[in-house]
């Protein structure tokens, strides 16, 4: 799965939100945004036909009921379902060297891939 920029944008929105969001939270809560409001129903169907989000209830707004979204799955499964998704895919042993040889790994988070790789 790909996503637009736009898409990624709602994505964002509802990766910081600890609740599901409608439509109209969405466009309150995103500030700088690179659609207009009017195709945000749009990127929101194309979101749910490619997973990454679903629908989990409905919100009454005036006397109409609006959906509700919530991420289908992490950032971090998007970002690893994408390195997998193109025609030229990484070896899995240079990809985790690669990303062990950040500087920003903190001993706390080496110490949980340690732990997750033991466990696999």
């Amino acid at each position: 799965m790909v996503l637009t920029k736009s898409e990624m944008e709602i994505m964002d929105v509802l990766w910081n939100s600890n609740v599901p969001l409608s439509r109209s939270d969405l466009l309150a809560r995103q500030e700088e945004k690179s659609w207009k409001d009017s195709s945000v129903h749009i990127m929101l169907n194309s979101l749910l036909r490619k997973g990454a989000i679903r629908e989990v209830g409905f919100v009454k707004r005036t006397k109409t009921f609006g959906r509700t979204f919530a991420p289908a799955l992490t950032r971090e499964e998007y970002f690893a379902t994408t390195i997998f998704c193109h025609n030229h895919k990484p070896q899995i042993v240079g990809l985790v060297k690669a990303l062990l040889s950040r500087e920003d790994i903190a001993p706390e988070e080496l110490a949980e891939i340690k732990k997750l790789i033991a466990e696999k």
